[in-house]
């Protein structure tokens, strides 16, 4: 049994019935190991003759998480500038976000800023967005300081981890802690919603309530009337 906060994959054996479905969108400049990133997480496989991404593409990977189980359905969008208008539309619907950027490349980490407008521009205001630098195994390759990183994550209001889609390392972690992020977004929606039906539903019994009394006291008033007409009638 699993505690609050643990995750297991599902058995491939298994027949897939799940309790949530998270979009994830994959963004960031060509060339920074997105393609990788999701490899790595979905399928364990790290590809040495990788191309880049032709518009979009998806992979998913289904887990246990909070005892619920959620598929991840994880949108690879290419980073190329003539494919970010057919890429933009599928913004839509996503709760989730990794942008990524190469730690060896200064320039990726710079156009950082402008993936985020881009996002804040078509997705919803409530999506997670966690900002990945790949590639921390070429440490001495380093032109993008965590610092940096970080300080630039806290501005935003973006959560904030590198990772190797190479050795594998911190990938799985990375991913896990934005669905987890995710997760807790929707559930305080179900949450709110759930109050605000009771709510609406309180309201509704309290109209009733009014409107039965009026009807009483209307009643009331009219068996009088007609017990003072009957009286008048008999005298």
């Amino acid at each position: 049994m699993m505690s609050d906060g643990e995750w297991e994959a599902e058995r491939p054996e298994e027949e897939e019935v799940v309790d949530y479905v998270f979009k994830i969108v994959v963004i960031g400049d060509s060339a920074v190991g997105k393609t990788q990133l999701l490899g790595r997480f979905t399928k364990d496989e790290f590809y040495f003759d990788s191309k880049s991404t032709i518009g979009v593409e998806f992979q998913t990977r289904t887990i246990t998480l909070n005892r619920k189980r959620i598929k991840a359905q994880i949108w690879d969008t290419a980073g190329q500038e003539r494919y970010r208008a057919i890429t933009s539309a599928y913004y839509r619907g996503a709760l989730g976000a990794m942008l990524v950027y190469d730690i060896t490349k200064r320039q990726s980490f710079d156009h950082v800023a402008r993936w985020i407008d881009e996002l804040r521009a078509n997705a919803d205001n409530s999506i997670v967005v966690m900002l990945m630098g790949n590639k921390s195994d070429l440490a001495e390759k380093r032109a993008v300081a965590a610092a940096d990183a970080v300080e630039f994550a806290e501005e935003q209001g973006l959560f904030f981890s590198e990772a190797s889609a190479f050795s594998g390392e911190n990938v799985e972690g990375a991913f896990l802690r934005l669905l987890e992020e995710i997760h807790g977004v929707v559930s305080r929606k179900a949450l709110e919603c759930d109050g605000a039906r009771r709510h609406a539903a309180n309201d509704v019994l309290t109209l009733k309530g009014t409107k039965l009394s009026v009807l009483s006291e209307v009643s009331m008033m009219e068996t009088s009337a007609m017990r003072k007409r009957t009286q008048c009638a008999c005298s």
